[in-house]
């Protein structure tokens, strides 16, 4: 039954991504925005593919992981007898985690390693969408075992999971403009155009997935500005579509920071777990020290 419903889930997915992605290529070409580009497709649906690989590989050890837990849980939810309680409440809180999992990658220069795959397209369509975080599978679930504690059925996690991914995927996208009352509860292509720019103003905001409440309650939201184009891609661009320097480019330049610098090794530990642009000696920036110097800058 588990087994099936992904199935189904996967095989109506495919019809939506290629209708929709058509249609914003049809768009983009017609209008002459230059949306997508043949290097750009070719590089996310490789990352993609990579991704899915590993994760597939890791799929075992992370559902036995999370049926250990489920185990021990702590309220016990029949999905038979309050079937839309149960679903409900698992989507909010699966959301809930994976707000943290993504801040977590946003803050700690360890997990930005891999997440910042993601984030270094300069392009911002839907197959960015497909541009995976490839190394995310080997610790995402740890996020989801609250979820098993709380007495949600494992299987019923990883679906809602992968039922979720399509809503974000979605929203990779320039075509579609702000959509009203929308903007206050979910997350939508405005949104998430923030969370991909590279300006200092939307550095690190907008990490939910489903629902935007998660920013807005916890201080990392911010909307779209019309007087702030955005400009997709990283503060500093890799510019290579190479397939090993797309995964590993930070990985490289968290080794060299730690075996080339002459700094004890506390301070070496900050460059692994501390936040993304952290330097002892003042020589890179934050995103918040970046804001903040933005913010002085305006206040002359």
């Amino acid at each position: 039954m588990n087994e099936l419903r992904e199935i189904l889930l996967f095989k109506l997915s495919i019809p939506i991504y290629a209708f929709v992605i058509g249609l914003e290529l049809i768009y983009s070409y017609w209008h002459e925005k230059k949306y997508y580009s043949a290097k750009g497709i070719a590089a996310n649906l490789y990352l993609s593919l990579l991704n899915g690989g590993l994760d597939l590989l890791v799929r075992g050890l992370c559902l036995g992981v999370l049926w250990y837990f489920y185990q021990f849980k702590v309220v016990s939810i029949d999905a038979g007898i309050h079937p839309i309680l149960y679903w409900v409440v698992l989507i909010l809180a699966e959301d809930f985690m994976f707000y943290w999992l993504h801040r977590v990658d946003h803050y700690c220069r360890l997990f930005w390693a891999v997440h910042i795959t993601h984030h270094s397209s300069e392009e911002f369509n839907l197959t960015v969408g497909f541009r995976s975080s490839v190394l995310q599978p080997l610790y995402r679930f740890i996020y989801f075992i609250p979820l098993s504690f709380l007495g949600f059925n494992p299987m019923d996690v990883i679906f809602v999971y992968a039922a979720t991914q399509i809503y974000g995927i979605l929203l990779h996208t320039k075509s579609v403009g702000k959509l009203g009352f929308m903007e206050w509860i979910f997350s939508t292509p405005s949104h998430h155009r923030v969370h991909h720019a590279s300006n200092a103003k939307y550095l690190d905001k907008n990490m939910g997935m489903v629902l935007i409440i998660w920013d807005r309650l916890f201080g990392t939201f911010q909307a779209e500005d019309a007087e702030e184009p955005v400009v997709f891609g990283l503060t500093k661009n890799i510019e290579t579509h190479h397939p090993l320097k797309m995964i590993f480019h930070e990985w490289q330049n968290m080794a060299h920071d730690i075996s080339h610098l002459n700094v004890p090794f506390k301070t070496k530990l900050m460059y692994v777990f501390g936040p993304p642009g952290w330097s002892h000696d003042g020589s890179r920036k934050t995103s918040a020290q970046l804001r903040a110097e933005l913010k002085k800058k305006e206040s002359f």
